[in-house]
């Protein structure tokens, strides 16, 4: 299980079927470490996070260690806050909101840290960013 989410975060660009197999891949190695061979194929280990969601966890981890400085200056310089609206009415929600840079021409270059990452901070409720 180590292998499969070290340095994962790299991995937010792949397809949907790329991350199916890395699903996969983490369902088996939790069905023979923990030897659940009653468990039918297609069914989801529960105490495990699908590996979609633990990629976005990881680079909102990352994101969240960058803003309170606990990132490494390589990672901090990759992402910057967003100046708050002055003529917006709920100024606690426009806290915290990073700046998106503009869409990249390459669609593989969507997945990475600087273009992802602040779409995923920026959907995150207020008080999880805060």
């Amino acid at each position: 299980m180590y292998y499969i989410d070290y340095c994962n975060a790299p991995l937010t660009g792949l397809t949907k079927q790329n991350i199916q197999k890395l699903q996969k891949l983490q369902n088996n190695a939790v069905r023979f470490i923990f030897q659940l061979n009653g468990k039918r194929k297609w069914e989801h280990i529960k105490p495990y996070l699908p590996v979609e969601y633990r990629l976005k966890f990881k680079i909102a981890l990352l994101v969240f260690k960058c803003l309170n400085n606990l990132a490494p200056e390589y990672l901090k310089s990759l992402i910057a806050l967003r100046e708050p609206k002055r003529e917006s009415m709920r100024l606690d929600d426009d806290f915290y909101i990073l700046k998106v840079p503009k869409r990249p021409n390459l669609s593989n270059t969507e997945g990475s840290f600087t273009y992802a990452a602040p779409r995923l901070w920026n959907i995150l409720p207020y008080n999880l960013r805060s």
